[in-house]
């Protein structure tokens, strides 16, 4: 079973990531050593390197693997920073992976709550929200990089926010993407006539 999964770390690499323009080769590198499959429930491992999004917790569900490769190479991750991985188990160990020093917070709890130890050079989540929350662009660090996908209908931006050395904070769309909505980042009824 090993083998197997081995060989489809490396198809995923050579056939959703290296295919999707990912050319960054510390993340290529970094994907092909860490084992997707250790993040996902059991019954569900043999779908750890397909193009699907997959649950690890209820509601909470791993990105899938073009999406986060991309996402990754939008932050521009360097060995030595410091990144804080929201909600994204697989995203954090493959940043490990490349040598920067990593904080998670994990799924569930709350997600918004200001950051105490920050600041941090790159801040990626998984999970789709609305809009970015404030308190996760409070965490940049000078020149830090907020790696997330925006979902207010059926297809989501992936967005890059950087804030430059004026403290000013700015985003630009990467890609389109559609991960699940982080539970509790659904967006806010709102009443019309």
């Amino acid at each position: 079973m090993t083998a197997d999964l081995g060989i489809a770390r490396l198809n995923m690499v050579e056939n959703q990531v290296r295919t999707s323009d990912v050319t960054d080769l510390g993340i290529q590198d970094a994907m092909l050593a860490v084992e997707r499959e250790a993040f996902c429930p059991a019954e569900k491992r043999y779908l750890a390197y397909a193009e699907v999004e997959i649950e690890y917790a209820p509601g909470w569900f791993l990105m899938q693997p073009r999406d986060v490769a991309k996402l990754l190479q939008s932050a521009q991750p360097l060995a030595g920073e410091r990144a804080l991985a929201i909600a994204a188990p697989y995203a954090a160990e493959v940043l490990r992976r490349m040598g920067l020093n990593v904080t998670e917070r994990a799924a569930g709890g709350d997600l918004r709550a200001p950051v105490v130890d920050g600041p941090y050079d790159v801040v990626i989540c998984e999970a789709a929200v609305v809009e970015a929350p404030e308190t996760w662009l409070d965490a940049l660090s000078q020149s830090g990089r907020l790696a997330l996908v925006e979902r207010r209908g059926p297809v989501g931006k992936a967005r890059v926010y950087r804030r430059a050395s004026d403290g000013v904070i700015a985003g630009r769309e990467i890609f389109d993407a559609s991960p699940p909505l982080a539970p509790g980042f659904e967006a806010k009824a709102t009443f019309a006539f």
